[in-house]
């Protein structure tokens, strides 16, 4: 299915913006069903409205296409290389990717794609969860050490934190990192973090940043966290101040007594698009 459905039908070559789901669930530690997240997501976009009130703009005529899955399981160094190289040539084709995963494993092969690709990097993560352990499970690659990858790659800036343990502390770089209970308080500290973002910005969203009463479908939801318009302006002004080189929206966790969250997720990828090519 494509991302929008029948409304959205665009070839790849006349396309910019690319959509590539990874349903990848292999490394997840709690509730599992983020494998089903990409699916879910395509399946709510069809029921977007793709004229976009906020910016006034329909992004969508910049092309939407949506590839084909990355179905590797076999081991997660082999997920991540095979997201490498599926990301990497569409960098190199001029496209602009759009991951949906699956866990938060799954970014770090597209990480290391755009730091390759693009100098004077950050990558921006918008998250309940520090992801800063080396390694979890006996895995490098665990969805809980996403961030100790990515900032092997590049400086990182860490937006909605509110869980982390103590072995993540020596890693953790509080200049940098934007804890939820500070954020509810002092909505400057937002700016803060712009601040700390360099030219070209790369975004991971795991969608367990959002407060349960708005996103319960994840897979270690967390209280405390911001709702949808004040982290959804942070990333207007984000995308207004930086240039914004591609994103992933990842730890939907679908539930089939609850849609919402599925088209929330598909309404946070649609809603920054517009920001970045409605604007």
């Amino acid at each position: 299915m494509n991302f929008g459905g029948n409304e959205v039908v665009y070839d790849y070559n006349e396309s910019e913006i690319i959509i590539l789901p990874v349903p990848y669930d292999e490394t997840s530690t709690w509730m599992r069903g983020a494998d089903k997240g990409p699916a879910a997501i395509l399946e709510a976009s069809v029921n977007l409205e793709f004229y976009d009130i906020e910016t006034s703009s329909e992004a969508h005529l910049k092309g939407i296409h949506t590839v084909d899955p990355v179905l590797e399981k076999e081991t997660p160094l082999k997920l991540v290389n095979a997201v490498y190289n599926r990301t990497l040539s569409l960098l190199n084709d001029k496209k602009f990717p759009v991951i949906i995963g699956g866990n938060h494993t799954v970014p770090i092969g597209a990480i290391r794609a755009f730091s390759g690709h693009f100098d004077n990097l950050t990558i921006l993560q918008l998250d309940a969860h520090a992801d800063l352990r080396q390694e979890y499970e006996g895995s490098e690659f665990n969805h809980a050490c996403v961030m100790a990858r990515a900032r092997e790659c590049a400086p990182i800036v860490q937006v909605g934190i509110r869980s982390m343990s103590a072995e993540e502390l020596p890693f953790a770089d509080k200049e940098r990192m934007f804890f939820s209970y500070q954020l509810y308080s002092d909505k400057k500290l937002y700016s803060r973090a712009l601040e700390m973002l360099t030219e070209n910005v790369y975004i991971t969203i795991d969608l367990d940043v959002f407060d349960p009463s708005v996103m319960p479908s994840t897979g270690t939801p967390e209280p405390g966290g911001p709702d949808y318009f004040e982290l959804m302006h942070f990333l207007n002004d984000v995308v207004k101040n930086r240039n914004v080189v591609g994103f992933d929206v990842v730890e939907l966790c679908p539930s089939d007594s609850n849609k919402s969250p599925d088209f929330i997720a598909a309404k946070i990828i649609y809603q920054l698009l517009s920001y970045r090519f409605g604007m």
